[in-house]
């Protein structure tokens, strides 16, 4: 599928797909939406738990959310192994042209490494507080282990895009690898989205959505 590059509102790139006609990030600010919905209503959650968390991502994508997820692991002192699951990785010379106008240079690195280890490896150390691995696989045929998970990113491409990501079958997959007090945070409010979350054992929160969207959720295994 072709992909094109996009500048989203807060000056940070997305990526369009025609065929689709979708986006990989919300079109009122990439890295807005990222922290919003995955660092402020995910990683803050834990601040006063505990800092030391497994994470999975669904939807590995450009990598903006293991970036700021690493930010997140400096600055908060946490220890995060974070595994992130794509089914289709983007060209390098797509990668090459993402301008994430907010980072440095110290998280330019960061962002270089990220994309440089190789697919279906070990956990590797981006730096001394965040290990990565990244897995080449559709979500239907991952089998992550049980009671693993502290967090779960669900970014994967919207219920009416591909629905078969957001059915019951999944979410009873993703409820079995989370620990018990673990959560999974979502840009989608969709109700039938929260009903195969409830179905399942989640507890569903509605949060207030990124800029542009009225809710979003997060699911906590009780």
């Amino acid at each position: 599928m072709k992909r094109e590059l996009m500048m989203t509102q807060d000056g940070s790139h997305t990526i369009f797909i025609p065929e689709l006609n979708e986006h990989y990030h919300s079109t009122h600010g990439a890295i807005a939406e990222a922290q919003h919905v995955f660092i402020q209503a995910g990683c803050q959650y834990f601040v006063d738990k505990y800092h030391d968390i497994n994470i999975l991502e669904i939807g590995f994508g450009t990598g903006l959310n293991a970036v700021l997820t690493e930010f997140f692991s400096q600055q908060h002192h946490f220890s995060i192994h974070y595994t992130a699951i794509e089914a289709f990785p983007l060209a390098n010379e797509i990668l090459q042209q993402l301008n994430y106008s907010q980072f440095d240079s110290i998280h330019h690195n960061v962002f270089d490494k990220i994309h440089q280890i190789a697919w279906n490896d070990e956990f590797q150390e981006i730096s001394p507080n965040f290990w990565m691995q990244k897995q080449h696989i559709m979500l239907e045929n991952y089998s992550p282990l049980s009671d693993y998970f502290d967090l779960i990113y669900f970014d994967a491409f919207a219920p009416d895009i591909q629905p078969i990501l957001w059915e019951k079958s999944i979410f009873e997959k993703l409820f079995r690898c989370l620990k018990n007090g673990g959560i999974l945070t979502t840009y989608s409010a969709k109700g039938e989205v929260r009903r195969n979350m409830q179905s399942v054992g989640f507890l569903v929160e509605r949060l207030p959505g990124a800029l542009g969207k009225r809710e979003m959720l997060r699911a906590i295994k009780p």
